[in-house]
């Protein structure tokens, strides 16, 4: 039996590589600033990651860190830019056999960019539709956008994936709103999603992401906020709120860094962090193993007030801004380059 050792937080100029160990199940939580980015590993060496965060140079690092590869399929949850931007690195240096996405192309320069890389790389398209992926020994059960989303609204059209390994599962589901996660409670039955040992946070901790009926199915033990510096004040205490009367453990990126799950084959797991530990809620949390430093207490991420301004897109990155909504503070015409109100993406 191989031993499960906790992550020790890296210094960031001599990371060492920490591939996934073999014979396990390791999900990881990267910490990719403001997005979602989420890396499935097989006991047998597979990856698919789900997700990409927004900054190529960011999941460049992380390629270094966690030794990515074997990435035979890349999925994005939806086309916006805090999500499929480190996709395309990823697709570069791996090139995977499969695209998973929802079949709405997104109408940005980054949307473009990742289609030449998943066409330069000879990996082919996958629409998101119900069916099972095997990767390795684990399954992954796809959950597509269910009929009747809007098809100009690419959150209500996030591609969903249930990840089920031994007893374990762990749910995530991009940036689905209500009317979506409603849809699919319609579509399934509830004993489809829960009980969840791990779940990822809709949106980031957004107001129009998790709600109670939701919850209810799901029933996860533990949640992970993929959340960093953000103008949107994500994760909203609404959110947290409802995971703490759910008594889930919480985690969140911004706090913890990458979160990491490791699951044996009998479904017994382990949860460990970069920095930090989760917040308990009020029930008893499921078999947790933190790193040993105090997590410091949640706070809402700064503002910035209304006459910042950013020189260029690096400096907005760097902030974690970006990317910018027209009228938000530090939006100038000059930083989006394709007029769509959107700035840096």
């Amino acid at each position: 039996m191989k031993r499960f050792l906790a992550l020790a937080l890296l210094c960031s100029t001599v990371a060492a590589a920490q591939a996934a160990p073999r014979g396990v199940l390791t999900i990881r939580f990267l910490d990719v600033g403001q997005g979602d980015a989420v890396l499935i590993t097989a006991p047998e060496g597979q990856s698919l990651l789900y997700d990409g965060g927004r900054s190529e140079s960011r999941m460049r690092e992380l390629i270094r860190q966690y030794d990515i590869k074997n990435v035979s399929l890349v999925a994005a949850s939806h086309g916006d830019g805090d999500h499929i931007t480190g996709l395309i690195p990823v697709t570069a240096l791996n090139k995977p056999k499969f695209f998973l996405n929802n079949g709405l192309a997104a109408t940005t320069q980054t949307w473009g960019r990742l289609m030449n890389v998943v066409s330069q790389a000879g990996t082919q398209g996958l629409l998101a539709k119900d069916q099972t992926i095997n990767l390795g020994s684990v399954k992954i059960t796809v959950l597509p956008p269910p009929p009747g989303m809007p098809k100009n609204d690419q959150n209500l059209n996030s591609v969903g994936l249930l990840v089920q390994y031994g007893g374990f599962k762990a749910l995530m589901t991009g940036d689905a709103e209500t009317a979506e996660t409603s849809a699919w409670l319609r579509k399934y039955p509830a004993t489809t999603f829960g009980p969840v040992q791990v779940y990822k946070s809709i949106h980031h901790g957004a107001t129009n992401g998790d709600n109670a009926t939701w919850l209810k199915a799901v029933r996860p033990s533990n949640v992970v906020i993929s959340v960093g510096p953000n103008n949107y004040g994500h994760p909203t205490q609404s959110a947290l709120n409802l995971y703490r009367s759910v008594g889930a453990t919480t985690y969140r990126t911004d706090l913890n860094g990458t979160v990491t799950v490791t699951v044996r084959p009998t479904g017994a797991y382990t949860i460990t962090t970069e920095r930090g530990q989760g917040t308990q809620g009020a029930g008893t949390p499921a078999p947790v193993r933190p790193t040993t430093t105090p997590a410091a207490a949640p706070t809402r991420p700064a503002v910035p007030s209304q006459n910042v301004i950013y020189r260029s897109c690096a400096e907005a990155r760097a902030a974690g801004a970006a990317p910018l909504l027209r009228g938000q503070p530090g939006y100038s015409t000059n930083l989006d380059r394709d007029g769509d109100g959107k700035a840096c993406e």
